[in-house]
């Protein structure tokens, strides 16, 4: 029998709900979380094109899957994909004005959605509960 509240459990419980709310915001968009998780890789690599094979590692992706995903964000302007200069075989992909706005706007939800999830604790306990976090997201790695 599977017990209820287990650190396992709840985790997966707190990453459902953070994904659903996720997904609700930005499906106004029409972005899923995995789109918007391109997009800011692309944003955090300073801006820079970047080989499709380094994205594909960094979502953790099929090649096809991160291909899929590059077309649907270019078709919505928010990528810009190319050959490199160097090789044309190699596809580099770029993140857009347009992706960096909203980017910028994603931000500001996450920090809204953070402080939600945060309320009931105090700055201690703020504290505390991240560095336990990061303490056992690293001993996955």
């Amino acid at each position: 029998m599977v017990k209820l509240n287990t650190c396992g459990v709840l985790i997966k419980q707190i990453s459902d709900e953070l994904e659903k709310r996720a997904n609700n915001g930005l499906r106004k968009s029409d972005l899923t979380m995995t789109q918007m998780n391109a997009l800011l890789i692309l944003r955090n690599n300073n801006e820079k094109p970047m080989p499709l094979k380094d994205l594909e590692r960094a979502l953790h992706v099929a090649q096809s899957t991160a291909a899929g995903i590059i077309n649907r964000l270019e078709q919505k302007k928010f990528v810009e994909s190319f050959g490199s200069f160097e090789d044309k075989r190699i596809k580099m992909v770029k993140i857009s004005n347009l992706g960096i706005k909203y980017c910028q706007t994603a931000d500001e939800r996450v920090e809204l959605i953070e402080k939600e999830i945060l309320s009931s604790l105090d700055d201690v306990e703020k504290q505390t509960l991240l560095e336990l976090l990061k303490k056992v997201r690293d001993s996955l790695q």
